[in-house]
């Protein structure tokens, strides 16, 4: 690879590491950037899940303020990752080239709608909440619903993350970063558990993974502190109509 594509995908890697800590939508920068860089979209989907395991790794490192104390909560939804990931990374294998590219604008501009709706799905989890009392009585659609999102995370994973914080949002009530912190064990879970099948069974282009991934590493530690200290909504909102954007695009690349 030229050096200008090494520094680009790396580049990439930075911001999908920033998006995904704090926004949850870390494919729709390195997912654009390995089409740009000339992968059919079944590798560049494969080659993103594999990468995009390093954001966990960073932002785990930079959350473990948050995450004291959520040991038991991580284990038990970690499982349910594990396995709605196998199941995605299973129908990705099995489903032909052709759908996958049809159904993916649909799924980015699901994330991206889903992401700039957050405050308003926040609001309803709130509400929710005091309704409730805050009591119990949340686990089995909890479960049900983190295991969905695994599905959907194993099978493509762009806004998969923005997903799990909608969903997580509202089973529960606590801090934003408490919920991000979570939100990202979860998708990387699912995503590892992907990974590892593609890496195996999936055309992985491994120097282009190992070059977001080393990217995604350090803009994915950034990104927890980031999440604690600035206001947020202008990134998220960019990068939601930046994935409608991306996402009108691959669909109007299906009528070629």
């Amino acid at each position: 690879m030229p050096f200008l594509d090494h520094l680009l995908l790396a580049l990439a890697g930075v911001a999908a590491g920033l998006a995904g800590s704090m926004a949850g939508l870390a494919s729709l920068f390195s997912y654009p950037a390995l089409l740009a860089f000339g992968l059919p979209p079944i590798a560049a989907n494969v080659t993103n899940t594999v990468a995009m395991f390093s954001t966990t790794i960073g932002s785990a490192a930079g959350s473990r303020l948050e995450l004291r104390g959520q040991g038991r909560r991580l284990l038990r939804l970690t499982g349910l990752a594990v396995l709605g990931g196998s199941a995605g990374a299973a129908l990705l294998l099995t489903t032909p080239a052709q759908t996958f590219e049809r159904i993916v604008p649909w799924l980015i501009a699901l994330g991206s709608v889903l992401l700039l709706t957050r405050d308003r799905l926040r609001e309803i989890a709130d509400e929710r909440a005091r309704r409730r009392g805050g009591g119990p009585g949340s686990a089995v659609p909890l479960a049900g619903a983190i295991a969905l999102v695994a599905v959907y995370g194993g099978y493509f994973g762009a806004g998969a993350g923005v997903l799990s914080l909608a969903v997580l949002s509202a089973f529960t009530t606590e801090p934003l970063p408490v919920t991000n912190a979570v939100k990202n064990v979860l998708t990387g879970a699912a995503n590892l558990t992907a990974g590892l099948a593609f890496a195996v069974l999936a055309p992985v282009h491994w120097p282009a993974a190992a070059l977001l991934a080393l990217g995604a590493l350090a803009g994915s530690w950034i990104g927890p502190a980031l999440v604690r200290r600035l206001p947020e909504k202008p990134l998220r909102i960019a990068i939601a109509l930046a994935g409608l954007g991306l996402a009108a695009h691959l669909w109007w690349r299906t009528f070629d």
